[in-house]
């Protein structure tokens, strides 16, 4: 099974909040992408920290070893997922996260994350969540 990791999963192991390097160490480097949206919403965090130095160092370790997905041969599945999901009043306010699912459907990627309420509209996705927000991580 190969995965995209989702922004938020990504934050979690950044904060030390998720054991993902074991998790990558265990089913294979080579299985783990990221969307370059969500190297770019991890830039932007680093840029908005308290010390941004640090923070983008940590960015640049942790995407080192990751394959990075870029969105353009999605663009055409965002396009019909979006207009299908305002047709039946369930639209994706966060344009970001609507790509990042696109793009782990389209390649055939099973989507890490703890946002299943938005990303589950996404036809044809497939999710698993590896972090829960209410257990002491």
């Amino acid at each position: 099974m190969q995965y995209l990791l989702d922004t938020s999963i990504c934050v979690f192991f950044l904060r030390g909040k998720l054991d993902l390097a074991t998790i990558i160490r265990e089913k294979g480097r080579s299985n783990f992408f990221v969307s370059e949206i969500t190297v770019m919403e991890l830039r932007f965090g680093a840029e908005n920290s308290g010390n941004s130095l640090k923070a983008h160092k940590a960015v640049d370790n942790f995407v080192a070893g990751l394959s990075i997905i870029p969105i353009f041969g999605s663009i055409r599945r965002y396009a019909k997922e979006k207009v299908r999901l305002r047709k039946i009043g369930l639209p994706i306010n966060d344009e970001f996260d609507l790509l990042i699912g696109v793009t782990a459907t389209e390649n055939n990627l099973i989507l890490v994350t703890d946002n299943v309420k938005d990303f589950n509209r996404i036809e044809g996705i497939v999710i698993e969540n590896w972090y829960n927000r209410n257990s002491t991580n």
